[in-house]
């Protein structure tokens, strides 16, 4: 039982000490000329599905929970937020290249459709950015659109 208590308040003290961990949260200025939602003049109802279930993840506007301030959780959030924008960062748009667009555009057309995004864990904890069906089909219409029209 001794070894069990020693385990034990040995693991208190690292999760206290690695909350002093420090992770960086600060979002970066949007220039709304760049931004994918200015650029393309998107309307509210696509905003709205892009807001609740893709921002937080791919631009500049990540909302971060409470649990976001938590270590070893904050990491894990941090990475995810990471590769997200480094995938695709609508804050961005604009700096993007046309095949480097193109290609975000495809890929996100893809992933809606087949459920990848967004991601299990992330409505898990998200529940409103769950996509309805008709949700999905909007939100793949429209890049569909953009894609069709040539103008990323």
């Amino acid at each position: 039982m001794k070894t069990f208590l020693k385990i034990f308040y040995w693991f208190l003290i690292v999760i206290a000490l690695i909350q002093f961990i420090p992770v960086d949260r600060t979002n970066k200025p949007v220039d709304q000329k760049i931004n994918f939602v200015t650029v393309f003049q998107t309307p509210n109802n696509v905003q709205e599905i892009l807001k609740k279930a893709c921002y937080d993840c791919h631009s500049n506007e990540t909302v971060y929970p409470k649990y976001a301030y938590v270590a070893p959780i904050s990491w894990s959030i941090k990475h995810h937020i990471n590769k997200g924008r480094e995938h695709l960062n609508f804050s961005e748009w604009g700096t993007y290249n046309q095949d480097l667009k193109k290609s975000m555009l495809e890929n996100s057309v893809k992933s809606i459709k087949g459920y990848v995004m967004p991601m299990p864990g992330y409505i898990a904890q998200h529940p409103e950015a769950n996509l309805t069906k008709a949700e999905r089909v909007l939100l793949v219409n429209y890049f569909e659109e953009i894609l069709k029209s040539g103008s990323y």
